[in-house]
């Protein structure tokens, strides 16, 4: 009788934890979802290069590629929780610049950090409007992982989903 009260409960905790997984923070949702994109040369150059340091401070995977339109870590590795990366900058006609945010793992518990957190948390920094950990690297060796946008989706894991402004976020 013990066994099967202690068996209930530890089912019950187990549900309740897995129920608060996925969901997000509206406001960490907003900013994530918001494009970012700039408007002359000097802004676009300047969120560029803090694109780069945000992705080399914050990912657990080394940098592949690292050039104009693309900035792409290695990864993910399968079944891991880290993210993966790729960040994209694609001219608009209208003379601004998009910088795309895409985050993968390949873990079926989930990635860690949560990609939205991390498209938010990315956007910030490169915008230059936080102050928070994403100003300070963390080191190569051991850096914390946030996400890229995607507009190759080929190179997207199986939990992807297109926001509404084009990019992707995905688990």
């Amino acid at each position: 009788m013990k066994n099967k009260a202690l068996l209930a409960a530890l089912c019950l905790l187990a549900t309740t934890a897995c129920s608060t997984q996925g969901q997000v923070d509206p406001d960490v949702m907003q900013i994530a979802t918001r494009p970012l994109t700039c408007s002359n040369k000097a802004e676009c150059d300047l969120w560029w290069q803090r694109a780069q340091t945000w992705v080399a401070s914050h990912s657990k995977y080394k940098i592949e590629t690292a050039n104009d339109s693309l900035i792409q870590t290695a990864g993910p590795d399968g079944g891991k929780r880290a993210l993966a990366f790729e960040i994209t900058r694609a001219a608009g006609p209208d003379g601004t610049t998009t910088i795309g945010f895409s985050a993968h793992c390949d873990s079926s518990l989930g990635c860690k950090p949560n990609p939205w957190e991390a498209g938010a948390d990315f956007k910030q920094y490169v915008r230059g409007t936080t102050g928070t950990a994403a100003s300070a690297p963390q080191g190569s060796a051991t850096p914390s992982q946030n996400a890229p946008d995607a507009t190759h989706p080929e190179t997207m894991p199986r939990n992807t989903t297109r926001l509404p402004n084009g990019e992707v976020m995905s688990q």
